[in-house]
């Protein structure tokens, strides 16, 4: 495997195209590129591409995740993907897309019965969210079959991933980082 220097712009560009936690950069670009690997895989030459910022550029080492959830989710929280993040409603679908990566049975145990007094949080389309109240800005959630409804303040958004992360059995203090962060 060869290292391929990028400038700062073109990294985040790259992260930001992360599709789940633990998708190796070379992952990313060849669904990007709708690049498929060859029978035989030619061997790469390393790539230096002039930084145009005067500090190194980082480097790209694509690494295997574990599918360790508690490890998962601290790398998430630690990820540049998460913390560019500037807003909470961001960050709410992040944490909800990586949850449903790591356990989807569990995801959709837990958003299941997860509802208010009138309204549904979760559903598998825009339509069923929209007639439980038309102020409900559904959005979908990248990597999933779900939708949720985001025009709730970020307590309720905090308190829903709490529910969905206790229900795939997550330690105490791994939820409340969690919340804390969103």
């Amino acid at each position: 495997m060869k290292t391929i220097e990028v400038d700062e712009e073109l990294y985040r560009y790259i992260a930001s195209h992360t599709m789940h936690i633990g998708e190796s950069a070379s992952d990313i670009l060849r669904r990007m590129l709708n690049f498929k690997s060859a029978q035989q895989p030619v061997p790469a030459k390393e790539i230096n591409l002039e930084a145009s910022a005067p500090q190194a550029a980082p480097v790209l080492n694509p690494k295997i995740v574990e599918q360790n959830p508690v490890r998962v989710i601290r790398e998430l929280l630690l990820s540049d993907a998460y913390a560019e993040k500037n807003k909470a409603i961001d960050r709410f679908m992040l944490i909800l897309s990586t949850l449903y990566s790591l356990d989807a049975k569990s995801f959709e145990s837990a958003t299941e019965s997860m509802h208010g007094r009138t309204r549904v949080y979760f559903a598998g389309d825009e339509q069923t969210l929209l007639a439980a109240g038309k102020q409900s800005k559904p959005r979908h959630i990248p990597g999933t079959p779900y939708w949720v409804i985001t025009n709730t303040n970020t307590n309720r958004k905090r308190s829903m991933v709490d529910a969905i992360m206790q229900e795939m059995k997550f330690p105490a203090n791994v939820i409340e980082k969690v919340s804390n962060t969103i």
